[in-house]
C-alpha cells in the first residue's frame, strides 16, 4: 500500500507558471476540434446502417458489432499503453500521429469490399482515436490551474456533442447527396457504392488538423507532481507498480467513479448508433430529416450542457465543496437517465425530439463533469495512465454494451426490427439506474481522496 502519512506537501504551483490564458484556450480549442473530427469519423457509420446492411446483407447484430466492437475493442485497450506514453513522452506528437491514422482509416472504410475489410478499417480508426483523450486531458490540466480547469476540460468535451451533431447534420446531408449522385469510381479499385464515397469525402480532410497540431501547439511543462515516498524524484515517470498501488489504495473512489460514469457512454453510444435508424423504422422519417434534427439538438443542447456543467462544477468547488465536480455529475445523471428512457417510447417523432433535447443537455453535463471530477483527483505523473484506464472502462462498457445490447435485444428478445425503440429504452433504464446509484454512493469517498491529494501534491 502507498504510505501517505509521510508525504509532505510541496509548494503550490503559482498561476504565473502556467501559459498565457489566451494561448491555453487556443490549444484547448484545437484539441476540442480534434475531438469533433474524431466523433464525426466514428459516428458516420450510424447514418449508413441501412445501405451498408443492404450491400453486405448483414443483420442488426452484425451491424452493432461494426458500430461498437470493431471500433471499441482497440479504442479502449490501446488507450492504456498510450496513456503511459502520455505520462512519459511528448503528448502533442502522439495526438498528431493519431489524428493522421484515424482520418486515413476512415477513408479506408470507403474502400472496403467486404465485411472483414470494413471491420478491420473500423478497428484501426479506434487505434488512432485512442491517442486523443489521455494526452488531451493531461495537457489541458497542465495549461490551467485548478480554479478554472473544470471549464477548460468541459469545453474540450464539447467535441462529443458538436462532433456527433455535425456527423448527424453534415453527414445526413452528405449521405442524401451522395446516395442520389452518380456512382464514383476509384482507379485500380473500381466502382464504389454511394455509402463508400461518403467515407472518402469525410475522412481525408481531417489529416490537415494533424499538421496544425505540429505547427502551432507546444508541449506544456508538467505541474502538480506527486511528492510521496516511492513516487521518485519530482517529474520522474512513475513505475506501473506504483500506479497500481496508488489506485488500489483508493479503489473505492476510483472504482465507483469509473463504473458509475459508464452510464454516459452506454446511453450515448446506444442513441448515437441506433436513434437515426429508430426514427426511420418507427416514425417513418428519412435519414436526412432525423440527421438534421438530431444534429441541431446536439449542436445547441450539447454546448449549453457542457458550459452549464462546467460552471456548476467550478461554482460548487469554489464554494468549498471538495466534491463539487462529482456533485454536479450526480445532478446531471438524475436528469439524464429518466429522459433517455422516455425518448424512444414517445408516440411520435416530435415528442421524442422534445425529450431528446433535455436528454442531450443533461448528457453533455454528465460527460463534462464526470471527466473533470477525475482530473481533479489525479496527480500529474498519472494523468495519462489513469485517464486512459477511465476511458478503457467507460468506453468498453459503452461501446460494447450500448450498440450491441440494442441490436441483440431487437433480434433475439423482441424479434422485430420495428421494436428497436423498446430495446433502446430498456438499455438506458437498466444500466443508467445502476450507474446513478454508484455515483451517488461515491460522494463521501471522493471527498476524502481529494483531501489526501491536496496534502500530497503541489
Amino acid at each position: 500500500m502507498v504510505n501517505k502519512s509521510r508525504a509532505e506537501p510541496p509548494p503550490a504551483v503559482p498561476d504565473s507558471d502556467y501559459p498565457s490564458t489566451a494561448y491555453a484556450w487556443y490549444v484547448t480549442v484545437i484539441l476540442a476540434l480534434a475531438y469533433v473530427v474524431s466523433f464525426i469519423d466514428r459516428q458516420l457509420l450510424a447514418l449508413l446502417v441501412e445501405p451498408v446492411k443492404e450491400t453486405m446483407e448483414l443483420s442488426d447484430t452484425q451491424m452493432s458489432l461494426l458500430l461498437g466492437l470493431a471500433f471499441g475493442i482497440f479504442y479502449t485497450f490501446m488507450s492504456v499503453p498510450i496513456g503511459r506514453l502520455a505520462d512519459r513522452h511528448n503528448r502533442r506528437n502522439i495526438i498528431a500521429a493519431g489524428i493522421a491514422l484515424w482520418c486515413i482509416m476512415t477513408a479506408a472504410c470507403g474502400l472496403a469490399r467486404n465485411y472483414a475489410q470494413l471491420f478491420i478499417a473500423r478497428v484501426l480508426v479506434g487505434v488512432g482515436e485512442a491517442t486523443l483523450t489521455p494526452c488531451a486531458f493531461s495537457m489541458i490540466s497542465d495549461y490551467f490551474p485548478k480554479q478554472t480547469r473544470g471549464k477548460a476540460i468541459s469545453f474540450f468535451t464539447l467535441g462529443i456533442s458538436v462532433g456527433a451533431g455535425l456527423a448527424m447534420v453534415l453527414g445526413g446531408l452528405v449521405v442524401h447527396w451522395v446516395l442520389n449522385a452518380p456512382k464514383f469510381s476509384v482507379p485500380g479499385i473500381g466502382e464504389l457504392h454511394s455509402w463508400q464515397t461518403v467515407f472518402l469525402v469525410v475522412g481525408l480532410p481531417g489529416v490537415l488538423l494533424s499538421i496544425v497540431m505540429l505547427a502551432t501547439v507546444r508541449e506544456p511543462s508538467r505541474k502538480e507532481l506527486l511528492a510521496t515516498p516511492g513516487a521518485g524524484a519530482a517529474g520522474e515517470p512513475l513505475s506501473i507498480r506504483f500506479v497500481i498501488q496508488y489506485l488500489m489504495a483508493r479503489r473505492r473512489t476510483y472504482g465507483l467513479l469509473f463504473f458509475g460514469m459508464s452510464v454516459s457512454p452506454i446511453i450515448g453510444y446506444a442513441f448515437f448508433s441506433w436513434l437515426p435508424t429508430m426514427f426511420v423504422r418507427v416514425h417513418g422519417w428519412t435519414i436526412r430529416d432525423i440527421g438534421v434534427a438530431y444534429g441541431i439538438i446536439l449542436l445547441t443542447c450539447g454546448p449549453l450542457g457542457v458550459f452549464l456543467g462546467g460552471w456548476l462544477a467550478d461554482h460548487l468547488f469554489k464554494r468549498g465543496h471538495k466534491d463539487g465536480h462529482l456533485r454536479a455529475t450526480v445532478i446531471a445523471v438524475l436528469i439524464n437517465v429518466p429522459t433517455a428512457v422516455l425518448v424512444p417510447l414517445m408516440p411520435n417523432g416530435q415528442l421524442a425530439l422534445f425529450w431528446l433535447a433535455l436528454m442531450s443537455l443533461s448528457g453533455a453535463m454528465l460527460t463534462a463533469t464526470g471527466i473533470s471530477s477525475l482530473m481533479m483527483l489525479v496527480p500529474n505523473q498519472m494523468r495519462g495512465q489513469i485517464s486512459a484506464l477511465y476511458q478503457l472502462i467507460t468506453n468498453l462498457m459503452g461501446l460494447l454494451i450500448g450498440p450491441v445490447a440494442v441490436g441483440v435485444l431487437t433480434d433475439y428478445l423482441f424479434g422485430d426490427e420495428l421494436k428497436v425503440n423498446y430495446s433502446i429504452s430498456l438499455v438506458a433504464g437498466c444500466f443508467g439506474t445502476i450507474a446513478a446509484i454508484m455515483l451517488a454512493l461515491n460522494l463521501r469517498s471522493y471527498r476524502r481522496t481529494m483531501e489526501d491529494l491536496d496534502r500530497e501534491t503541489g
